[in-house]
């Protein structure tokens, strides 16, 4: 990819490459704006190398997942930018001490940033190399509770998730209760678990699918959930469809079968363009955002020490995260009052944020 070009365009303010011989750490890190706040942003540990150019492919990545950290940080209400790490490696293949070498020394190359870039778990990593980046930095979030940390942000994600919905089957189904509702949760992974749970305990009837078949039959004695499969479940008849697993479930083959007034899930990069999300407004399905839906973990380190100054409060982020509600409630606001769909408003709800603050800085 022609690098300047897009930094020029999309606004990157830093993009870091680092290699260090001794760990074998190959590193991405980019820091999209800080218009708001230090970049806040997970670590990707992924093995690039079935990828023509693995550097390129590396790069791109870094380089759309820390803009839409931007969007996120905005549209969830906090004072935090948009930041992301890539590692090129295949964590399956590293052993231990290789391992725990990768993160001290990439724990070191954050610390060298000096704030300008807080870090946390993504695909790949998990809450013990967070542990070994915080013996070189406290610029890192989703440590374990007994280091200051929040743990498991899996539980708030879904909180968020549940609360967001319940904001859309009020505007598209005029009641703001679940029971006896239809909801099609694909995925049952931790997050998707969690938000089944919370939909059965509040009388939803469930219709489930899942890649791993004990998943879906543990949904189905514990909620007395339908089993679809993974193929069939986005087209069942529904009221909400809750895409928890992979992104692009919105495309073109899928727009011409969805059975459903509300889509509003967990997974990430649900739209495979935003023209999709154009669509489904003209169909009359309402959207809600991935990136403000799912912003529940966000929050929740929000309320970390690293980056609150406090010490981590879960009352406090269950208070924060609830919140989803009230920025979902405002996107379908800003789609009926500017005519445009979800997708398009979050977008503008994010971008008014930065550049008011913008303006504010520059007096």
């Amino acid at each position: 990819m022609e690098i300047m070009p897009y930094l020029r365009k999309h606004g990157h303010e830093f993009v870091g490459v680092f290699q260090d011989k001794k760990s074998g750490l190959e590193l991405f890190i980019a820091i999209h704006d800080t218009t708001l706040g230090p970049a806040l942003g997970g670590c990707r540990m992924w093995d690039y190398e079935k990828e023509e150019s693995p550097g390129e492919a590396a790069l791109s990545d870094v380089l759309r997942l820390s803009k839409g950290m931007t969007y996120k940080a905005s549209a969830a209400g906090l004072n935090l930018g948009g930041g992301k790490a890539v590692i090129l490696a295949n964590s399956k293949k590293l052993t231990k001490k290789k391992r725990v070498e990768i993160f001290k020394k990439f724990g070191e190359i954050v610390n060298s940033l000096e704030g300008k870039y807080i870090t946390a778990e993504d695909v790949g990593t998990n809450v013990e190399d967070m542990k070994e980046i915080f013996k070189k930095t406290r610029y890192v979030t989703g440590i374990p509770e007994e280091m200051g940390g929040s743990g498991d942000p899996s539980p708030l994600t879904a909180f968020g998730v549940y609360k967001g919905m319940t904001a859309c089957v009020e505007e598209a189904l005029k009641t703001s209760n679940m029971n006896g509702l239809r909801v099609a949760v694909e995925g049952l992974g931790h997050v998707g678990y969690l938000l089944a749970k919370m939909l059965h305990e509040n009388g939803a009837k469930l219709i489930v699918s899942d890649i791993k078949e004990e998943l879906t039959k543990k949904a189905a004695e514990e909620f007395n959930a339908k089993i679809v499969s993974p193929e069939d479940i986005r087209f069942e008849e529904c009221e909400v469809y809750a895409p928890c697993a992979l992104g692009g479930v919105i495309n073109d083959h899928s727009l011409a079968h969805f059975n459903c007034k509300i889509i509003a899930g967990a997974a990430n990069n649900q739209l495979a363009t935003q023209n999709h999300g154009d669509q489904l407004h003209q169909k009359g399905i309402l959207y809600a955002p991935d990136y403000v839906l799912n912003a529940g973990g966000l929050l929740n380190v929000s309320c970390e020490e690293s980056i609150s100054g406090e010490s981590y409060n879960r009352d406090k982020s269950l208070e924060l995260v609830a919140k989803v509600y009230d920025r979902i409630k405002e996107v379908i606001r800003l789609s009926k009052e500017n005519t445009i769909s979800t997708c398009r408003a979050a977008d503008v709800m994010a971008e008014q944020r930065i550049e008011e603050a913008r303006k504010k800085n520059k007096k």
